[in-house]
């Protein structure tokens, strides 16, 4: 199925937005977070209904993993300003509190551009956009949403090889032709294995505790790939912190990441 699909809802009579989680998005802890969140993301743009408010911020807490199956999406708009949303959600499956979202919307403003975060050197992607989806070694199968994504490696070690540093990512974008606007990139944020893994010698599965992203280019941007770089500095009583920027292939910077997440000893 397409992306649209996947996260596509429909009204319902209080306000309420309903679709379905779809089967695909497989981790080994539940669907993809980000995936769960741009479900979350698509009911708060319903809700804001004005395209010329971009999402500026948007961070979603789990409170348990997501399973495939319907999904009820419960937005607020708490504030609509002259130029600023700010919008809540409750997102629900089986009668059960799954996630909490907030975000902020907004038309841009006129302030002078000062970048100082250039996008790394790294070789060019690959035109043909291979569905390449990462080493996970160990004889390990990659989970079922990568078959969805092209992942062309750039940065760090593998998973599991026990290296000094806690860096991944590459070249990512889905495998579908698409414009990259925001639910999109709220997809490619949490994409990538997990930053930790590579200082690991096993798989211990990383539930997203929570996810925020800051959107800083205009969206959408042409069908193709960002460049996702996600460091990670520590891990302590099971809690790691993971940093992510994006890049466009022009160099300008589309988003920026900060996520808790939790690594589960898989003897548990």
């Amino acid at each position: 199925m397409a992306f649209d699909d996947d996260i596509a809802l429909e009204p319902g009579a209080d306000g309420s937005y309903h679709g379905a989680v779809a089967d695909g998005w497989e981790t080994p802890r539940g669907p993809l977070g980000g995936y769960v969140m741009a479900i979350g993301l698509n009911a708060m743009q319903l809700a804001v209904a004005d395209a010329g408010r971009q999402p500026r911020s948007l961070t979603m807490h789990f409170l348990r993993p997501a399973n495939v199956g319907p999904i009820t999406v419960r937005p607020t708009v708490e504030r609509r300003g002259r130029t600023l949303s700010t919008v809540t959600a409750r997102l629900e499956q089986d009668g059960k509190l799954l996630a909490l979202g907030l975000a902020a919307f907004s038309t841009p403003w006129k302030s002078p551009l000062l970048a100082d975060a250039p996008m790394p050197g790294v070789e060019p992607p690959d035109p043909a956009r291979p569905a390449i989806a990462g080493d996970l070694g160990q004889d390990r199968t990659p989970p079922e949403f990568t078959r969805r994504m092209t992942m062309q490696p750039r940065f760090g070690d593998g998973p599991f090889t026990r290296s000094e540093h806690g860096l991944v990512g590459g070249w990512l974008g889905l495998t579908e032709e698409r414009p990259i606007d925001a639910l999109v990139v709220t997809v490619l944020a949490d994409t990538w294995f997990p930053a930790p893994w590579p200082r690991l010698s096993e798989l211990a599965p990383a539930p997203t505790i929570d996810l925020t992203v800051h959107f800083r280019a205009p969206l959408p941007l042409p069908d193709g790939v960002l460049l996702g770089r996600f460091t990670s500095r520590l891990v302590r009583d099971g809690f790691f912190d993971e940093d992510g920027e994006l890049w466009a292939q022009d160099g300008a910077l589309v988003a920026q990441a900060r996520q808790l997440g939790l690594l589960i000893d898989p003897k548990a």
